[in-house]
């Protein structure tokens, strides 16, 4: 793997804990894995670790680069060390910019990755990379390490890149891709180098996060742009829907909530819901609905602010986690003023109360215009809170409509992104609510459902094997 981040080390959204969590379900399958990650400010390796020096080839010379490596958590931790490049306040940005060499940054962490290989003699079947962070290793093995005789050492690895987020690209001008990216003029359009769509063309096999996004991606409206590079790998494009870590996000386990609680007792439900409601000053008499997410017009936080007047009079209660744009829960907020006791807005980033959410909270809110995968509403659903869903990616992969599947479904949804049909959607979750048996009956199919990464797990193998035999 090769990746700008992993949990718990790094983390700024979703790819860490994708990350984590597939490199240790396939180290369950039996799979040896390295994670190759920035050695990022504050990162302290594990112990015990080993140290190997390498001296990294780039534009501009050999540039000393260390990586650290340790065992942890059922795969091997390498971080990348150059001071220069990764001791830095943040990851990616400063000041709401990004940082101007970021293409040589994550530049050098694939090629350090791929000289690593190279100096142990190690050769590796698949060589997985993430987002545009990860693409320049694929590059720079298609495009340079045939060139120096490295084939043998490497092992002619498959590539895999994994589009965990299309919007986010690594763009570096013409001018500065021989110094950043030390990558030939023919790789790229004339006006520069986008890493993830020319890593996209060079990967045997390219996959995103559900196999509906893996449709939707293909179309302009969708795409961010990389459609028609989407669009020419044909069938070596696919979707892999993420899993949920099954340990971490577990009612009877979990200690951030007032009580615990399972399938088979759901008392301890109640008394998370009755705590929530108290922590939240709402009054605990109407359904209360819950929404957990950053504050992004990704997220449809306009369409619950524009819904969530009508949702109080029909007798909702609302609460709200999030940090972003403030603008996007203005309305909301003055909703919030006008029925202290029905609606509640929390704008800060907390995980412990996001937990108590997901328990005590009786419908879970993901009113997305887009969402690729989305994990929220497993977690949701595992924690018998029910999910209010557009049909949308991933949402659609997972959420079944108990009106639309004739009460075998495990949630509710809607297809047009306006307030209307969210208001709708959740009325008739209200009103299954109002059913306590089959209420009861849409928890227990929900959390019985197995969102664990061993499934998925075994579909990354599947295509590891594919990227190989294409290699």
């Amino acid at each position: 793997m090769v990746t700008s981040e992993c949990e718990p080390f790094a983390k700024t959204g979703g790819l860490a804990d994708v990350v984590d969590a597939l490199s240790r379900a396939l180290g369950q399958l039996g799979h040896e894995v390295d994670v190759y990650l920035p050695r990022y400010r504050g990162i302290d390796a594990p112990q015990p670790f080993e140290k190997l020096e390498l001296e990294v080839p780039t534009a501009f010379g050999q540039v000393y680069v260390s990586v650290l490596s340790a065992a942890v958590r059922g795969y091997r931790l390498r971080l990348v060390d150059h001071a220069p490049s990764f001791d830095r306040p943040n990851y990616y940005v400063e000041a709401g910019a990004d940082y101007p060499e970021n293409g040589f940054r994550f530049s050098l962490l694939g090629r350090a990755a791929l000289e690593a290989m190279r100096a142990e003699a190690r050769p590796v079947d698949v060589l997985h990379c993430h987002d545009w962070e990860g693409a320049p290793a694929i590059l720079l093995l298609r495009h340079r390490y045939a060139d120096r005789g490295a084939t043998a050492a490497l092992g002619a690895p498959g590539t895999m890149l994994t589009c965990h987020n299309l919007a986010y690209q690594g763009w570096v001008p013409r001018e500065q891709v021989y110094a950043q990216l030390d990558l030939p003029d023919n790789v790229g359009p004339p006006a520069g180098v986008n890493l993830l769509f020319e890593g996209i063309l060079a990967a045997d096999v390219v996959s995103t996060v559900s196999p509906t996004f893996a449709r939707e991606s293909l179309s302009v409206e969708y795409g961010s742009g990389m459609d028609p590079a989407l669009r020419a790998r044909g069938d070596r494009y696919l979707g892999i829907l993420n899993g949920i870590d099954t340990e971490l996000w577990n009612p009877a386990t979990d200690t951030d909530i007032p009580a615990t609680y399972s399938a088979d007792d759901l008392t301890g439900k109640h008394v998370c819901r009755a705590a929530l409601c108290a922590e939240l000053g709402l009054d605990a008499g109407g359904p209360v609905l819950a929404m957990v997410s950053r504050l992004d017009p990704q997220k449809g936080f306009d369409l619950l602010t524009a819904a969530a007047e009508q949702l109080v009079e029909d007798g909702a209660r609302i609460c709200v986690l999030g940090t972003g744009d403030p603008g996007l829960v203005q309305g909301l907020r003055m909703v919030a003023q006008r029925h202290p006791d029905r609606v509640a807005v929390v704008e800060r980033f907390d995980r412990a109360l996001a937990r108590r959410m997901y328990a005590g909270a009786d419908c879970f809110l993901m009113p997305s215009r887009f969402e690729p995968s989305g994990q929220s509403q497993m977690i949701s659903m595992r924690y018998g809170t029910i999910p209010v869903v557009r049909v949308t990616g991933g949402l659609a992969d997972t959420v079944l409509d108990d009106d639309e599947a004739d009460g075998a479904g495990n949630g509710f949804s809607f297809h047009d992104p306006i307030a209307p049909a969210l208001v709708d959607a959740c009325l008739r979750a209200m009103a299954a609510l109002a059913d306590p048996p089959r209420w009861r009956e849409l928890q227990a199919r929900g959390m019985s459902a197995d969102y664990s990464w061993r499934g998925p797990a075994r579909e990354y193998v599947a295509a590891y094997r594919r990227a190989i035999a294409l290699s």
